[in-house]
């Protein structure tokens, strides 16, 4: 399969509300005139900003037949052509709700992919209007987001409750929909309350108080008046189930080395383990990357990448058998080094 690698030198053409990545939070079943489920899909812009948008599979598909259309070097004979993503294929076994569920992975990968095409498709008028957050999206609440919950909870911060309420100074947020929690870990709130913040579970989950109770709550359902300082992390965090060492593999002009490296201490996110590699092998023009279901070497350059290197990871049978591993290898190349792409010239 044919891999193109966008270059970071066009990367930072692109405008700030151009799409950069998207990941399914949610499937939710809505029911009207026909019964039918829609992906809640978080959008991340390359400005830094984020939204909710609302697709069926069948919007996929139709995406999907423009851009083959368009793009495709079967369909066009003109200079801008692509090789461009597979889309999962149509589920057929189980009822409604299990297909739904079983198309999420795929999906991921597939918007990843078409997030990873040259700068001048994601230009496209059609792939734009696909990721673009419509009246109609702005209009609809997610109900849960299961998939933007941390993985692991965490205990409630004990911190003394104290009236916060005259403390200008304190890191809090606004919120801007309504969120019940789906147990008592987490906080319930409606539009307009104000929550006081006590730390960062992950990038999606913050930790706060509300009327006197301390849970974890979703990010973006909340407008940050006064922010965290970097760092903060919940002091009294249930300890880490994950596993602390990683299999990395570096990969230099003329030879290969394996190394274990500790991960405790280490969050699971693109910045800290570039710091780590960096430290490790004593480089700075280094590239992470993971080897997909078929082989080929994929680059990581953000948390979603980190996310989809873990899901890849899940399906695959894993050749590190040792228990305090992670199922999951991270090769090490030269910045610069594209030959370890399945790439053309």
């Amino acid at each position: 399969m044919q891999r193109q690698l966008r270059e970071e030198s066009d990367y930072d053409q692109l405008a700030d509300d151009v799409p950069t990545s998207a990941h399914i939070a949610d499937a939710e079943q809505n029911k009207g005139f026909s019964n039918h489920f829609v992906f809640v899909i978080q959008v991340k812009l390359k400005g830094g900003g984020r939204y909710f948008i609302f697709r069926r599979y069948r919007q996929f598909y139709s995406l999907q037949s423009k851009l083959q259309g368009k793009f495709s070097p079967e369909n066009n004979q003109n200079f801008n052509t692509c090789i461009l993503p597979t889309l999962p294929g149509k589920v057929y076994a189980g009822n409604k709700q299990q297909i739904a569920e079983k198309r999420i992975p795929e999906l991921n990968i597939y918007m990843k992919k078409l997030l990873c095409l040259p700068v001048w498709i994601l230009l496209d008028e059609d792939l734009r209007m696909f990721f673009y957050q419509t009246p109609y999206d702005c209009e609809q609440i997610p109900r849960s987001l299961r998939r933007l919950r941390p993985p692991t909870r965490k205990v409630i911060s004990k911190i003394a409750k104290e009236d916060l309420s005259g403390k200008a100074e304190i890191p809090r947020a606004e919120v801007l929909y309504d969120f019940t929690g789906a147990n008592d870990l987490e906080l319930t709130f409606i539009v307009g309350d104000i929550i006081y913040l006590l730390g960062r579970v992950n990038e999606e989950w913050l930790e706060g108080t509300l009327y006197n109770c301390t849970g974890i709550f979703p990010k973006s359902f909340v407008r940050i008046i006064k922010d965290l300082p970097q760092g903060h992390l919940n002091p009294n965090e249930e300890e880490s189930t994950v596993p602390q060492r990683l299999q990395c593999i570096y990969h230099d002009v003329n030879c290969c080395e394996i190394r274990n490296i500790s991960l405790e201490d280490v969050q699971l996110e693109y910045t800290d383990i570039l710091s780590l590699m960096r430290t490790e092998f004593g480089k700075e023009d280094i590239a992470l990357n993971y080897c997909d279901p078929d082989g080929d070497m994929v680059r990581i350059m953000d948390n979603m990448d980190v996310e989809l290197m873990v899901l890849e990871a899940k399906g695959a049978p894993s050749m590190i058998k040792q228990p305090d591993f992670v199922p999951w290898e991270l090769h090490v190349t030269r910045k610069n080094d594209l030959s370890v792409y399945n790439t053309t010239p």
